[in-house]
């Protein structure tokens, strides 16, 4: 309900009508058959504008729905480590880091610390930094190695999306290049080869 004597009237096709008196707006909203909307209540006289107030929620509640589907859902994946790990270990979180972070999820990477390992937090910083610099090309750190109780916590970003869909398509086109040029290594090989076969049998013949 309207309880403003008075409001900042705008008309079904934008016109403004300044301020008018509350019966007035009704009464102008009425002979168009429309309704007399308040979309300003705080304004000082609030402003209200003669529509179509079911077509109006419609379409709001329209452009509420398609703001969520545009919505991403950030999932955010983890890693774990411990300051002791193997290098042959090291590489196949690495690897998995790698997989979450193409797939465009956001990366936590805790590094677990036992006992008198927690007086070593360098060794810890180390490991995630490395990981870092593995994941440079598509990530970016959101929160830098810290302390958090018995772990060390650090958060990688992935490249947004526009930047990350370029570097996917870079990287195709460099796997298919390279995978190009195999055959003419491989033609290379075989003429190699069958040169060192003939070698091979003028040395027979000629000791022969």
């Amino acid at each position: 309900m309207i309880r403003a004597k008075e409001v900042r009237l705008i008309g079904p096709e934008g016109e403004a009508y300044d301020i008018v008196p509350l019966s007035k707006a009704k009464e102008i909203a009425r002979e168009a058959g429309l309704d007399l909307v308040e979309v300003a209540p705080q304004a000082k006289p609030p402003v209200c504008k003669v529509m179509d107030y079911g077509k109006f929620k419609y379409d709001k509640l329209k452009r509420m729905k398609e703001a969520r589907k545009k919505q991403k859902t950030v999932v955010v994946k983890e890693v774990k480590f411990r300051i002791k790990i193997e290098e042959h270990d090291f590489q196949v979180k690495a690897k998995n880091a790698r997989k979450f972070l193409l797939a465009g999820n956001k990366l936590k990477v805790t590094i677990m610390f036992r006992g008198r390992e927690r007086s070593h937090p360098e060794m810890g910083r180390d490991i995630c930094l490395k990981l870092a610099k593995q994941m440079d090309a598509f990530s970016s750190i959101e929160k830098m190695p810290k302390a958090e109780g018995r772990n060390m916590i650090m958060i990688l970003n992935p490249l947004p999306e526009n930047e990350m869909e370029a570097y996917l398509k870079a990287q195709e086109k460099l796997a298919k290049e390279t995978e190009a040029k195999e055959p003419e290594t491989q033609v290379s090989e075989a003429q190699v080869n069958e040169e060192q076969v003939t070698e091979a049998e003028a040395e027979t013949t000629s000791e022969e």
